[in-house]
């Protein structure tokens, strides 16, 4: 009896409908990383420390107090400033990036620390202006956006400013933002593209020419996307059987365990296994949704909403970078890509929801 109340107690902040569907990716992830590795049982034993560690993070998020979130919200943010700005001038050098700080004991990648603190931030914002919102407050809340966003672009990682640029706008969206200003927004954004463009590094621009054609460098900068387009293609319907995908396992494709591991997926276990996967994809957006809808505050509303749709932005631009319709831009396949960080970052969104929607049922009881 006992050990069911502690059982009990320990899982009840925790929505096992989602539960489940994490799980499930997270089960994917594994047998996808063992096959993109080759059989490396090393990089399976990593990942799954890593999933066990986000595992962590999310039962302790999902335990806390929605208060507690707000009240974090803006030590993370000006905590997350700092650290980027720390990466600007003592940040060490990968691959030409200016990305990762040394703390000493391990190194760390701020930006995806933004992930949460930006919208958590600006939810915070939202709801201290809740009863009087004026455009001001949009501008002050698009400026709390755009500093960490031009930090993270300086670096240089598009992918990760896209990311974070998209879960701001999710809560100035939410937030009740009125089209016409959205519009103006889009026309000016239209309007800067020239002078944006001079401003890109010169693999960011190959990157968009190579999206509009490859094969104008098929051995080189065109490389990644046609080799993936070929590793989905060939899948067909069923796939050609797990460990059996040519395109990985005789190393045509580049990083099979991180940006590019859905090719990997793709051409093992073809459109049906796509299928599948979409589908828990979805689930877990709809239950997101769901949360949402029910969340009990303005701040926990704008919050679910942000962390919900930033997910599916994850998996939407990952996909679409390795089908081709998109520029490769680095950005993980969201629960199954291997790497700590961003796990971390995406089951303490998803803990922010398992406490958003156990709270409100806790205090309606």
């Amino acid at each position: 009896m006992i050990k069911r109340r502690v059982w009990q107690r320990f899982v009840a902040h925790l929505d096992p409908v989602l539960l489940m569907l994490l799980g499930l990716l997270l089960l994917v992830s594994l047998v996808v990383i063992y096959s993109a590795s080759d059989g490396n049982w090393f990089r399976v034993l990593a990942q799954m420390t890593n999933i066990l560690v986000a595992c962590a993070a999310l039962w302790i998020v999902a335990n806390m107090p929605l208060h507690y979130l707000m009240r974090a919200a803006l030590p993370a943010y000006l905590l997350g400033i700092v650290l980027l700005i720390a990466v600007a001038f003592f940040g060490e050098i990968t691959n030409g990036a200016r990305r990762w700080l040394n703390i000493g004991v391990t190194t760390i990648q701020p930006s995806e620390l933004m992930r949460i603190a930006v919208p958590l931030m600006m939810a915070w914002y939202f709801e201290k202006h809740e009863a009087m919102l004026t455009l001001k407050n949009y501008f002050v809340a698009t400026l709390l956006l755009l500093l960490p966003v031009a930090l993270i672009a300086r670096q240089p990682d598009l992918g990760t400013a896209i990311l974070i640029a998209a879960s701001g706008f999710y809560v100035l969206f939410l937030a009740g933002i009125s089209w016409r200003v959205i519009l103006t927004f889009l026309v000016l954004i239209m309007a800067s593209m020239p002078f944006a463009w001079s401003t890109l590094h010169d693999y960011q621009r190959h990157r968009i020419m190579m999206l509009l054609d490859p094969a104008q460098d098929a051995l080189g900068r065109g490389y990644h996307t046609i080799q993936a387009i070929i590793a989905v293609g060939s899948g067909g319907i069923f796939g050609k059987g797990y460990l059996n995908g040519t395109q990985a396992h005789l190393d045509f494709l580049p990083e099979r365990t991180t940006d590019f591991i859905f090719a990997v997926y793709s051409e093992e276990f073809g459109l049906l296994g796509n299928v599948v996967l979409l589908s828990l994809y979805l689930l877990v957006i709809a239950r997101g949704f769901v949360i949402t809808a029910n969340a009990s505050t303005y701040f926990t509303r704008l919050m679910a909403g942000s962390i919900t749709l930033t997910f599916f932005t994850y998996a939407f631009v990952n996909m679409g970078m390795v089908s081709g319709i998109l520029p490769v831009v680095g950005v993980p396949l969201p629960l199954i890509s291997y790497g700590g960080t961003s796990m971390v970052t995406l089951l303490l969104g998803f803990g922010m929801l398992m406490s958003i929607h156990t709270h409100k049922k806790l205090v309606q009881t």
